[in-house]
């Protein structure tokens, strides 16, 4: 792999760890009552989640520059792997064995993605 290629990974691992804080601060808006409709959509975890999936997105579109397509999905399945520990360490969600196979897996098909792809 050359550096070029290794910075657009990079800068696509970085923007799927950020769409995953997006994510938490979803999940912790999620969590509270709201007096109303508008309160619940236009808070501020709200409101700052939805920009950080935004410029996730354009990071990605960016690194889509260089990195292959049939890369993309294999370095964004890491998500699933910062949502888990997330879940874990912040919100005290179990670990259950079924959440461990399916990161298992992930983790099995970007090995085999890097080894074979």
């Amino acid at each position: 792999m050359n550096r070029q290629l290794l910075a657009y990974a990079a800068l696509m691992l970085a923007g799927t760890f950020i769409s995953s804080v997006a994510q938490v601060l979803l999940k912790k808006a999620s969590q509270r009552e709201y007096g109303s409709f508008w309160k619940e959509y236009l808070n501020l975890r709200v409101i700052v989640a939805y920009g950080i999936f935004f410029v996730a997105s354009l990071l990605a579109i960016f690194a889509y520059r260089v990195v292959p397509l049939s890369m993309g999905p294999i370095l964004e399945a890491t998500g699933y792997i910062y949502v888990t520990i997330f879940s874990v360490l912040i919100f005290r969600e179990k670990l259950t064995p079924q959440k461990i196979l399916a990161l298992g897996l992930i983790l099995a098909g970007i090995a085999v993605y890097a080894l074979l792809g």
